[in-house]
């Protein structure tokens, strides 16, 4: 590789591939390396409406339409408590806190031209982006990983290995999509550990699930559903992602594996007893995959921009999944960074300054999702009826269609008063209700 590419990529998943399709589409010379060969597994399977502008501009969405996914019209959330308490001047509660639901339909979303998004496998999905990128122009090279980036040089330097060769490959700038290997992160040692939301979750692939057996409204079976469990702080992703294959996934905290002994049937399976109704739905369907974990959920970065270098996706960010964030925010990180970078290319540097418009706005969209999160597992019965309660309904729809990246939403403020003034009356009425996890008063400011 004797050429300077204007840009090295590192990971080819849906952060990497959309940023070299937005870079290649104006005119940059780019190269993406990633070190698996596609298709290949990956969790977070379903999308959220915030998506969908991204895909029709860099014209992905055509070829996720012809895959056939699944189309996501909603999301729905169970509980399998009684919790039928007082209202507390909430209106419309017709199904108490047992359940809730929102239809994406309900609200327009600029640059979202259809009522769906989609479920989809991501193995599929993230070979689409990949190769639409290289269609653009874009360099991919596969079963590459990259090394040590060394930024002393006047031009950054990937030194990139295939098998046991390894090559410097001189770039203008580099841009870390590598997921949730937090690739830059670790070099320069800017990752930092959340401190509340240490979560793990072990997931799985099953075929001929009945995925209404849960549900209130049967016609919404093929929403993603969340289903809280009687254990603290613990819940199940329910997701189709074919006419018969369904993704489940036991999300907990951490320390709940030692008390399975660091097993994960045992976790699972042992988790999924504390709801007999999901217990039985999942043992007459057909486990087709090994159950596979996901530990280190939630992390920052102190800088995710420098010289010469931007962090997107999970590599600058992750906060628990509960509501379908991941692929989301990878997509419009790559969107809001491919704007600071073609500009910062037109005008010949590269310098930390010219990143620092992606740089606010993705930590605000990210501070908006965090406290969004820390409420609901703060105090899941809060969100059920805020959903529920037509006053604050769209407010929180608009977060769950992934439009956070304005200033902090009216709607986090009524939630938080409400969770203050629970916390500090022990007999409040909601006071029982409470979760473990406790986030700071303000979200971090990594």
């Amino acid at each position: 590789m004797d050429a300077v590419f204007d840009i090295g990529i590192i990971g080819g998943g849906p952060g990497g591939a959309t940023a070299a399709a937005y870079l290649a589409k104006a005119g940059l010379s780019v190269a993406v390396f990633e070190r698996e060969t596609f298709p290949r597994e990956h969790v977070g399977e379903s999308l959220v409406p915030a998506t969908t502008p991204v895909l029709i501009e860099t014209g992905c969405m055509e070829k996720v339409e012809q895959a056939g996914f699944p189309r996501k019209y909603g999301a729905a959330w169970t509980s399998t408590e009684q919790r039928d308490i007082d209202q507390m001047g909430f209106r419309n509660l017709t199904n108490g806190f047992r359940s809730a639901e929102v239809l994406f339909a309900e609200r327009d979303q600029l640059g979202v031209d259809r009522d769906y998004t989609f479920h989809v496998d991501r193995g599929l999905f993230d070979q689409i982006l990949l190769k639409n990128a290289e269609s653009l122009g874009a360099n991919v090279f596969q079963g590459v990983s990259v090394g040590e980036v060394d930024f002393s040089a006047e031009l950054p330097v990937m030194h990139v290995r295939l098998g046991r060769v390894t090559t410097p490959v001189p770039v203008r700038m580099v841009v870390d999509a590598s997921g949730r290997r937090t690739h830059l992160g670790n070099q320069l040692r800017t990752k930092v550990v959340d401190p509340v939301f240490n979560q793990y979750a072990v997931h799985t692939w099953f075929d001929g699930l009945d995925r209404g057996a849960l549900t209130v409204n049967k016609e919404q079976s093929d929403f993603i559903f969340i289903h809280f469990l009687p254990v603290a702080d613990t819940w199940v992703w329910q997701i189709p992602i074919t006419d018969t294959i369904t993704s489940v996934g036991v999300v907990s905290q951490r320390s709940r594996l030692r008390s399975f002994d660091g097993d994960r049937e045992k976790f699972f399976w042992g988790t999924v007893a504390s709801h007999p109704g999901l217990l039985d739905v999942l043992k007459n369907a057909e486990q087709v995959r090994p159950l596979k974990a996901e530990g280190d959920y939630s992390y920052g970065m102190k800088q995710i921009i420098g010289d010469r270098h931007v962090l997107i996706g999970d590599a600058a960010r992750f906060v628990d999944p509960i509501f379908s964030s991941g692929v989301s925010v990878a997509l419009n990180s790559a969107r809001l960074a491919s704007q600071d970078i073609i500009a910062a290319a037109e005008a010949g540097d590269f310098g930390r300054h010219r990143f620092t418009t992606y740089e606010s706005t993705l930590r605000r969209a990210m501070r908006n999702w965090y406290e969004f999160i820390s409420m609901y597992y703060r105090l899941n019965i809060l969100f059920t009826a805020f959903v529920q309660d037509d006053r604050y309904r769209i407010d929180v729809l608009k977060m769950l269609q992934g439009d956070v990246y304005e200033d902090e939403p009216e709607i986090l403020a009524t939630m938080r008063e409400v969770v203050r003034t629970v916390e500090a009356d022990p007999h409040h009425l909601w006071h029982p209700y409470l979760g473990n996890l406790r986030a700071p008063a303000a979200a971090p400011g990594f």
